[in-house]
């Protein structure tokens, strides 16, 4: 079974790394999460069906105390990826889908426009995968990107993913059908 720490551990003692701090998704980041979500509109609804759906402030926070509530069930865990010395949020990364029986995870994410191409969403990608293998007993994480998304799956292959198919017409995103390239990562293999 998976074992899930309580979002007030987390708090007290975040996912760090020499440049970023990742500390789970509270009501409190609504506004940032709206100012970074309105700010890079048009560079998230090609590949993220969610985005035309957060269209105000209210919106994000409904996701904020959805992603608190998720994570107090058992469902999901979220983090927001913030540079450590501003605190600036950059995105989101989580884990997602959780099959309690199977100890699996999917792992989700997304950047800011002005964040990408500085390697945070790998940097941040590692620290929660080593937190999920190390902490949740997490044996199987999932991911799936669009297969024209080319910065997430740069992502995907950085982090040691294996391709394991291509699932067609996936996601209906941005008026447009999606077909995702679909990966996984055991606790058993070898990450870069």
């Amino acid at each position: 079974m998976l074992s899930v720490p309580s979002r007030s551990e987390l708090r007290g003692h975040p996912l760090e790394s020499a440049r970023l701090v990742l500390t789970p998704i509270e009501a409190s980041d609504s506004n940032d999460l709206w100012v970074a979500i309105d700010g890079s509109r048009a560079h998230l609804e090609p590949w993220l069906p969610w985005v035309p759906f957060n269209n105000d402030s209210d919106a994000s926070y409904r996701y904020a105390d959805a992603s608190a509530s998720d994570w107090d069930q058992g469902r999901a865990c979220r983090f927001t990826i913030r540079h450590r010395s501003t605190r600036a949020l950059f995105g989101v990364v989580g884990l997602e889908a959780f099959a309690h029986l199977h100890q699996s995870v999917e792992l989700g994410y997304w950047l800011r426009k002005e964040a990408t191409r500085q390697g945070a969403m790998t940097e941040a990608s590692r620290l929660v995968l080593a937190w999920a293998f190390g902490k949740m007993n997490v044996h199987r994480v999932r991911v799936a990107a669009a297969t024209d998304n080319h910065a997430s799956l740069a992502v995907i292959r950085r982090l040691g993913f294996h391709f394991e198919g291509i699932a067609r017409d996936a996601e209906r995103c941005h008026g447009r059908w999606l077909d995702h390239a679909v990966f996984g990562m055991l606790a058993s293999d070898t990450r870069p």
